[in-house]
């Protein structure tokens, strides 16, 4: 026998046919591949002009993949069936239905312009783990006539297999995608471990949750410092991102904001219909979602060129940091599929490993720090028990050995030498006290650290680098008020000798006591004279003055500029 288009299968071939096709079916692992494999079986096996398989999800067809149609004439019908009419009608009761003229069904919806004609039918539900997974639509009988049921016992064998298959690609993809998130997870912990800044980190995050869970667009929302009903897009990336990065949303009235007070992911099918969503910007519709507002163009592309998304699918996990509990947001263009039970499982036990790497990278940076911390004092507690008693020691000794010298000289050397063990004891305990205070504990910058710095800093426009000493609790007797002066004086200072000076050699000396803060800058150039930095020294002296203090300007012997920056601690 013979159609139109080509020769029916006789009964032992169909037979034969069925069995190849259940055992290419078996043989394939990725889900799309197993999805067009079946309804091209199916068509094959049962001489059908054109087949179909719907996958259900919530009631109607979420995905439709049909055989049989250019992929002109798909894109002329245009939008895909969404499960009403015949094709509901097998959601609606999942048991296998067989048409002579399909038009005759009291729920026949009818076709959309450009559809080819259609008369025969059979359908046959398709299901996975006693689920119903999709169904299985043939049309038009090839050779004009009507699907009998021989054709449908095969189609019904077929989805049998197909069900099996169906299972063993979900299976497939679960444990690859599965193993991609710990893949994505390894590298994060990686990461951390390194010594990586957790501001990358958090990127790394959403980079990687992004492109794993095939999302369109991925945001970590932190809380905002200030406010504790708000939640800011600290990190984002993929479509949309620079429209959504740094603004702020409800904790209260947003999916994020949800996930980061319960605890637990939340997720919407689609932003554009969800009540729950918050619109990020101008322009925006729903958490995130941008549409065409007045400031852009009617089809859809925005006046500055860029393109205009809009987001359906979205899913929002809590993402615990040390500031607080934040949310892992991920989101789809409007159109894809909604993210899976498994997905969502998948994510939020994502987010939940990753805050645990942040954690012990935060816990393991605290330990390294106090174990820094205990070094530090206890060199400072070295050098004050050992090194500076010693001195001490050594420099009464030289004093009281003065009075056996006879020779008026030797005497005098002496002296000079017991004056440079006192200087030594004054570095020395300059440098305990900077190895005992460290600004806030945290990792925040003193005083001195901030001197230090300055001082680092005019190396390059002096060609040289300045010598700073430091004498005194700084850190612990500056007020916080007066230490941006006592920098800003520095480097003022320091600029004048670079620019005008032309300076060899330059001294920076800070001596904290109980009575006064004293700051002396000391260069071997060409004087001040008439130079025209005088308004720096101006600013020198009138920040003096602001608080109690004065300015001096003297010429030491041998030439050079003294600058003498002295404010009183004490009323």
């Amino acid at each position: 026998m013979s159609g139109p288009h080509g020769p029916q299968l006789r009964e032992p071939d169909r037979v034969r046919g069925l069995l190849d096709a259940v055992m290419s079916l078996g043989r394939g692992l990725e889900l799309p591949q197993v999805l067009k494999g079946i309804v091209e079986a199916a068509v094959t096996l049962t001489d059908a002009e054109y087949g179909a398989l719907g996958v259900v999800g919530d009631g109607q067809l979420s995905q439709f993949l049909p055989v049989g149609m250019s992929d002109e004439l798909i894109e002329l019908i245009g939008r895909t069936p969404c499960g009403r009419g015949i094709l509901g009608e097998l959601i609606r009761h999942p048991e296998p239905l067989r048409l002579t003229d399909l038009s005759r069904h009291p729920h026949s919806f009818g076709f959309p312009a450009n559809h080819p004609p259609m008369r025969t039918f059979l359908g046959v539900p398709v299901r996975v783990r006693d689920e119903v997974f999709g169904n299985l639509y043939l049309t038009e009988k090839r050779g004009g006539g009507s699907f009998d049921a021989d054709d449908e016992a095969v189609l019904t064998t077929l989805s049998s297999a197909a069900g099996v298959a169906i299972d063993n690609a979900r299976m497939y993809h679960e444990s690859r995608r599965r193993e991609r998130w710990l893949e994505a997870l390894g590298e994060i912990t990686r990461s951390l471990l390194s010594g990586t800044d957790a501001d990358e980190v958090l990127r790394l995050i959403a980079e990687r949750a992004q492109e794993v869970a095939g999302a369109d667009c991925a945001a970590v929302l932190l809380p905002v410092p200030s406010s504790a009903d708000q939640l800011t897009v600290a990190v984002a990336c993929g479509t949309g991102a620079s429209r959504i990065l740094g603004l702020r949303v409800p904790a209260d009235g947003s999916l994020p904001g949800m996930a980061a007070r319960s605890g637990r992911p939340v997720v919407s099918a689609d932003l554009r219909a969800d009540p729950r969503a918050y619109p990020l910007g101008p322009g925006a519709v729903g958490d995130g979602t941008v549409h065409p507002s007045e400031d852009e163009e009617p089809d859809g592309a925005a006046r500055n060129g860029e393109p205009v998304e809009v987001h359906g699918p979205t899913v929002a996990v809590p993402l615990q940091v040390d500031t607080g509990c934040g949310a892992l947001r991920l989101s789809r263009l409007a159109g894809r599929p909604a993210f899976d039970d498994a997905e969502v499982t998948l994510i939020s036990g994502f987010a939940d490993q990753a805050v645990i790497a942040l954690e012990l990278a935060r816990r393991r940076a605290e330990s390294e720090e106090l174990t820094v911390l205990h070094d530090r004092d206890r060199i400072a507690r070295d050098l004050h028990d050992l090194a500076i008693q010693r001195l001490f020691a050594t420099g009464i000794t030289l004093q009281s050995a003065t009075r056996l010298i006879d020779r008026p000289e030797a005497a005098e050397r002496v002296g000079r030498a017991v004056n440079d063990l006192d200087t030594t004891i004054k570095i020395i305990r300059s440098t305990i006290f900077g190895l005992r205070t460290t600004g806030d504990g945290k990792g925040g910058s003193g005083l001195r650290r901030d001197l230090t710095e300055t001082v680092q800093r005019a190396a390059g426009p002096l060609g040289f680098s300045p010598a700073l000493r430091i004498d005194g609790p700084v850190d612990a007797a500056v007020p916080d008020d007066l230490a941006p002066h006592l920098v800003a004086v520095t480097a003022e200072a320091l600029s004048n000798a670079a620019r005008h000076a032309h300076a060899r050699h330059l001294d920076v000396t800070l001596s904290v006591t109980a009575d006064a803060v004293t700051l002396t800058v000391t260069d071997d150039g060409a004087g001040v004279g008439d130079a025209p930095h005088a308004g720096g020294l101006a600013n020198m002296r009138a920040r003096a003055e602001m608080h109690g203090g004065r300015l001096a300007v003297e010429t030491p012997e041998g030439g050079g500029t003294r600058i003498v920056w002295r404010v009183p601690l004490s009323d």
